[in-house]
């Protein structure tokens, strides 16, 4: 399982000129998910977007404060493309992304998870195009990977 996490002011996503999604103050999450990910997989990374302390409190400009802490909103949108493989020609492969069906029941349950925590939880409209606006605060990027036991990165 693969995420993009983005430390945002606001972010919105629209399908078709319309917006299906909508957050202030929170995280921005670009889900992909692997064929081999279970349930412990998204467990693990719902518990680590949501503890991880990357908000400043009003007495520290250093990351101390979770977005439960802050009480803040997540968007998480579907992303096949971060297991765009490039490494040969000019066209990614996506070899390594999930089938459409299995990676949409594993987001769906991870956004179920993240739900659980009480936090306003917006998402994106899974396989649409979709158009994301993100206003990135720091900006504060990160990059989040965890595989299944007994599976390596191709």
């Amino acid at each position: 399982m693969r995420v993009l996490l983005q430390r945002v002011t606001a972010s919105q996503v629209r399908v078709d000129g319309d917006v299906v999604g909508q957050i202030g103050r929170g995280l921005n999450l670009l889900v992909g998910i692997a064929p081999s990910d279970t349930p412990a997989e998204l467990d693990w990374m719902a518990r680590k977007c949501l503890d991880l302390r990357i908000f400043p409190s009003d007495e520290s400009a250093k990351g101390d404060r979770s977005v439960l802490d802050l009480g803040g909103e997540l968007l998480v949108i579907s992303q096949f493309t971060l297991y765009g493989d490039c490494r040969k020609g000019r066209r990614p492969s996506y070899g390594q992304a999930a089938p459409p069906d299995r990676a949409q029941a594993l987001y769906d349950q991870f956004v179920d998870r993240l739900r659980q925590s009480g936090l306003r939880v917006e998402t994106g409209q899974f396989g649409a195009m979709m158009q994301v606006s993100i206003e990135n605060d720091g900006p504060v990027t990160l990059w989040l990977e965890r595989h299944a036991i007994g599976h390596e990165a191709g």
